[in-house]
């Protein structure tokens, strides 16, 4: 496929404009809403050395057809980017902004999603990018998107390790996730609760686990072929998501110890905490 033309399509309300604002800031030219008839002769056009392009399409567009766009993508070795989110949050979306869906005009909002799901199910079948923005900040987003196509590293590969609480919810973007909570916990030492992972106590208390070094040793040993061969498919970003019950104390620090470890294989990477300020 060709991150030079890539199609952006989703559920309204997902965040697809946010998505083609981000791809902007890349230096992609973008063309939101464009009618399908056209979209063929803007991707020839594009086809000479110049901007990469963006094209938003939606089942607003004049002549939507999901089979239309999936095989404009094909013939054009396009990228479709789906972006999605959960009914739930749609709906409140929806609600605070106190727009009417596209769809549903006339209708409750849950009955334009469900419409919409639907035409654009074949799509997301499809699609060699899905972003769930249900929990997503824009930040959260743009580096998403960022990593996907804002050029790869050296290396060709960008890995980001995410720290979590499980009892916040699995991060949607994860591509592998390791889950901690078989370690035994800081939480339940007073002296340490208040601290996190960054603290060197804590640190020292998670790897003092008779079970910790074996674990950290098995996971280097999963992903050391695994990024390269990552890398070799193209893939240019990579999100390895590490879980402990509150995000704040062993998957903080088990993330720290990944991160710098693979800075030491020559791999582009950088550490995230989600849930690292939450009590």
């Amino acid at each position: 496929m060709d991150d030079r033309i890539v199609i952006v399509t989703g559920l309204s309300g997902s965040g697809m404009s946010s998505a083609l604002k981000c791809l902007e800031d890349l230096g992609y030219e973008v063309f939101d809403n464009f009618p399908l008839s056209l979209v063929d002769a803007l991707i020839q056009d594009q086809n000479a050395p110049g901007r990469p392009v963006a094209i938003g399409i939606d089942t607003r567009s004049r002549g939507f057809d999901s089979q239309g766009i999936a095989n404009l993508a094909q013939v054009n070795q396009a990228r479709i980017l789906f972006v999605t989110c959960d009914e739930n949050v749609l709906q409140k979306r929806f609600s605070e902004t106190r727009r009417r869906h596209p769809l549903a005009t006339d209708r409750p909002v849950s009955a334009g999603i469900k419409k919409e799901l639907t035409l654009l199910h074949p799509l997301r079948d499809l699609a060699h990018l899905i972003i769930d923005t249900s929990d997503l900040s824009i930040h959260d987003l743009r580096r998403i998107i960022s990593g996907h196509f804002g050029g790869t590293s050296p290396q060709g590969l960008t890995v980001t390790v995410l720290s979590f609480g499980f009892k916040f919810g699995i991060p949607r973007e994860a591509d592998m996730l390791f889950d901690l909570r078989f370690l035994k916990n800081p939480h339940w030492e007073p002296d340490l609760r208040p601290l996190t992972g960054l603290d060197a106590k804590v640190g020292e208390y998670v790897a003092s686990d008779p079970d910790y070094a074996r674990f950290l040793r098995d996971v280097q040993t999963l992903l050391a072929p695994l990024i390269p061969r990552f890398s070799a498919e193209g893939k240019s970003y990579l999100t390895l998501a590490v879980g402990c019950t509150g995000g704040r104390h062993r998957s903080v620090y088990t993330a720290e110890k990944l991160t710098q470890w693979l800075k030491e294989q020559g791999i582009s990477a950088n550490t995230e905490h989600r849930d690292i300020h939450r009590s």
